[in-house]
């Protein structure tokens, strides 16, 4: 028999009435009524009701005992009178009289509480991530992620998927986000590099024959952090697979992300699939983003045309767009009964994000004629009022946004504000997971702080041009073979059929600047692996925590996370990173140059 117990907390029913039982726990929490005391014995199972008498020995010890003071208890099982039953609890028909109790281990005074979900300074829960982890909102996404990640690795190999480790210590890589970087003592003044992603690895597995591979991967970036991604490290579902197209990737990963959802996504909706595939282009175009909220109905419209014409006079806007610029349409629908100081928070909202503002239009009907209303309508024709409402495919009972700017700059705030005023108005249904696929997304694109061409996306993805093209083609025309999985606006994944074609990808880096020479230096393994028969391979690695953190409900990643860095890339909880002692840098030949 168990030492500690006989049941957990969470086991106990009206079946165990009058029997004798062993439970150990943490004191949740205590009311003392006067001749009785109640304590609540939680356990990682559940929470069981213990009670005993005042004129029982061991009630002044338990009545001065902390909270959170783990304690066994041999008690007998009673059923609770009707009017004192709890059937939210497993254990609520019965409780346990407290027979004889033992201390195993007393806690100090709590720095935060356990019992409620009391909002505390994240610096206090992640200094004492141990106890904060106790709290049932914490306890509960911490299991999410493992039963997710379980159900993922069954799905994979039930997909016939083999799972390998690929290496911790590797070679730091020129492209992607800073290295974190790990001095070699035996190889003085030269250094590992913690794997950003597995990604030169698992193209080797494919390489040597695999055919289909997968990890949850550690990865390893020194970036800053956001509420949607650790700083420091991550965890994603890596794969790849070997002779395919894009649409072999899409339908291996779709009915795994759909029964995924369907399993742990607590009864919301979920778009069936085939997912809807948007281009790049469309896609920034349509919602002002490359990973679009498709809960949010507004779809944004390009109304330059109508604003270049004698039909409209508004001054500011035209010298804009003279300078390359152009104007991007919110049409929001039902309007109509939105006071002024709906639209003037908006346009102050815009100011507050950098914006020069939001111009609006609203309309009404007077004699069969709709005319507009609003502080830039006057600079507004008859005629491209009915223009506007033609394109924008709306009536008197709806508003109008505008956006202008240069594209990508008018493009991005239309979609920041696209989101804000569906958030406003409650559009956004929230019992649903809207999934799509972007893709085509552009190869390389023109960094104007660098001034000059620069990869968009993933450098080893196989471009859509055939190599015979390649050099003829303007390298801001050519789209790659590279995709997004996005679900309500967060991007889940990146992924890419890879360039397998040795010669095909010294063309691609060329193109920004990469001899063949640094190509093979720098990518010196990968190159001597595709120069021995590569087979066409592609693959993705969708994040683990951002897949939890949509699961559970949160909106930052840290809530779905064993033990995180703060923001600033601290582990309050180890004291990390910290100073080492001069000894251990002279083992590594290191020097600490103090700023």
């Amino acid at each position: 028999m168990n030492k500690f117990r006989t049941h957990n907390c969470s086991e106990l029913n009206e079946k165990n009435v009058g029997q004798k039982v062993k439970l150990s726990g943490w004191i949740h929490r205590k009311r003392d009524h006067g001749n009785l005391l109640f304590l609540d014995l939680r356990d990682h199972f559940g929470i069981t009701q213990c009670v005993i008498e005042n004129q029982d020995k061991n009630f002044k010890t338990l009545e001065k005992l902390r909270p959170e003071s783990v304690i066994l208890i041999n008690g007998l099982v009673i059923k609770r009178s009707k009017e004192t039953q709890n059937i939210e609890l497993k254990t609520g028909l019965i409780e346990v009289k407290i027979l004889s109790f033992q201390i195993l281990s007393e806690a100090k005074e709590l720095p935060l509480p356990v019992f409620g979900e009391q909002d505390y300074p994240e610096e206090i829960r992640l200094k004492y991530r141990f106890i904060d982890l106790r709290r049932k909102e914490m306890h509960d996404n911490i299991k999410l992620r493992s039963e997710v990640i379980s159900f993922i690795r069954s799905k994979m190999i039930e997909n016939n998927f083999l799972e390998f480790q690929t290496p911790i210590l590797t070679a730091s890589s020129p492209e992607g986000a800073r290295d974190f970087l790990v001095p070699s003592r035996l190889h003085p003044g030269k250094f590992y590099a913690l794997p950003q992603a597995p990604q030169q690895f698992k193209q080797m597995v494919m390489i040597a024959g695999f055919d289909r591979y997968f990890q949850i991967a550690p990865c390893f970036r020194d970036e800053d952090g956001r509420a949607d991604r650790s700083p420091g490290e991550h965890y994603q579902l890596d794969m790849e697979m070997s002779f395919v197209e894009q649409e072999d990737v899409f339908k291996i990963i779709e009915p795994i992300f759909y029964d995924l959802f369907s399993k742990f996504g607590i009864g919301k909706k979920i778009n069936k699939f085939p997912f809807p595939r948007i281009s790049y282009k469309t896609s920034m175009e349509k919602y002002g983003t490359d990973k679009p909220d498709l809960r949010n109905p507004i779809e944004l419209i390009n109304v330059t045309k109508i604003f270049e014409s004698d039909e409209v006079k508004l001054k500011i806007f035209k010298q804009i767009i003279k300078k390359g610029g152009i104007v991007k349409a919110i049409p929001v629908k039902n309007t109509q009964s939105k006071p002024r100081s709906f639209f003037d928070n908006l346009n102050n909202w815009a100011l507050a994000e950098g914006a020069s503002g939001l111009a609006y239009i609203t309309f009404e009907k007077n004699s069969e004629k709709i005319t507009g209303k609003g502080p830039i309508a006057k600079f507004f024709s008859d005629k491209s009022i009915s223009e506007l409402l033609k394109i924008c495919k709306i009536t008197e009972k709806d508003s109008v946004f505008f956006v202008c700017n240069k594209e990508v700059e008018a493009n991005k705030f239309a979609g920041v504000a696209r989101q804000k005023i569906a958030e406003e108005l409650n559009l956004i249904d929230n019992s649903s997971f809207n999934f799509c696929w972007i893709i085509d997304f552009p190869m390389f694109h023109y960094d104007e702080k660098e001034k000059k061409i620069d990869f968009s996306h993933n450098p080893f993805s196989m471009p859509q041009t055939e190599i015979t093209d390649f050099d003829k083609t303007d390298p801001l025309e050519i789209l790659a073979y590279q995709y997004d999985l996005v679900c309500n606006g967060y991007e889940l994944s990146s992924g890419a059929i890879r360039n397998h074609i040795t010669e095909y990808l010294f063309k691609v880096f060329r193109k920004v600047g990469y001899s063949k020479q640094m190509v093979e230096k720098n990518f010196s393994g990968m190159i001597k692996a595709l120069s021995y028969g590569a087979p066409p391979h592609g693959g993705m690695a969708p994040g683990i925590d951002r897949i939890v953190m949509l699961l559970a409900n949160q909106k930052n990643i840290r809530e779905v996370t064993l033990f995180p860095l703060n923001q600033n890339a601290q582990d309050l909880l180890m004291d990390a990173p910290s100073e080492i002692s001069d000894s251990q840098l002279k083992e590594l030949s290191i020097k600490n140059i103090k700023k």
